[in-house]
């Protein structure tokens, strides 16, 4: 374990908060239920997943307002707003970053499924994004976690070993598919967490 000379990190969830809430909890006049329901169902996770793969906002809202007219403004809302969207830093685990950074004994990657059109959002609101080493956005290369071929090209790219590599994301599911190719996988919960699943794999 102490052979580990990469720390690839996942980026929603992990380092950068992001809601939707943020946006329709206010048009929905604080009714959860009601926002809840128009995000399981007409502006789905699964919808959004799918820009995060690569498909074009403009198509994918042009789709969505044709499929269910009467919640045009609400639809066109999601990508007109979205950077209220995005929240605010984690900043126990963006100083886990930067306690890495400075020590530069480990090649920091980001693993982040974004669409690469609002990816330069981020880019230009959070500065430690330019710590990393180098960046893999699921938009831009039009695949995304779980699939294992974007933890290949992530090895590939970098020139990393999966078995000196450490996957941290807050899915369970896309840690399961790193450590298939022989990555060590945290899931991500909380800063003080991940602070001692590293230190188990001798990182600190």
């Amino acid at each position: 374990m102490k052979n580990i000379d990469t720390l690839i990190f996942d980026f929603g969830g992990v380092l950068i908060d992001w809601n939707p809430a943020y946006v329709y909890l206010k048009e929905f006049r604080g009714d959860q239920e009601a926002m809840s329901n128009f995000l399981n169902t007409i502006c789905s996770w699964e919808w959004n997943d799918n820009q995060d793969a690569g498909y074009l906002i403009q198509k994918a809202t042009e789709e969505r307002v044709a499929m269910f007219p009467e919640h045009e403004r609400l639809i066109r809302m999601y990508y007109d707003r979205w950077e209220d969207m995005l929240g605010y830093e984690h900043t126990e685990t963006v100083a886990l970053l930067k306690h890495f950074k400075e020590q530069k004994k480990y090649k920091l990657i980001g693993l982040t499924n974004w669409s690469h059109e609002t990816f330069p959002v981020a880019v230009e609101r959070f500065d430690f994004l330019s710590w990393f080493d180098g960046i893999v956005v699921s938009g831009t290369e039009k695949m995304k976690k779980p699939d294992e071929r974007i933890y290949s090209l992530t090895l590939n790219r970098y020139n990393i070993k999966a078995e000196k590599a450490v996957f941290i994301d807050d899915k369970l599911e896309n840690i399961e598919a790193a450590k298939k190719l022989g990555i060590h996988g945290i899931h991500f919960t909380e800063a003080a967490k991940l602070k001692r699943d590293l230190n188990m794999l001798g990182i600190d």
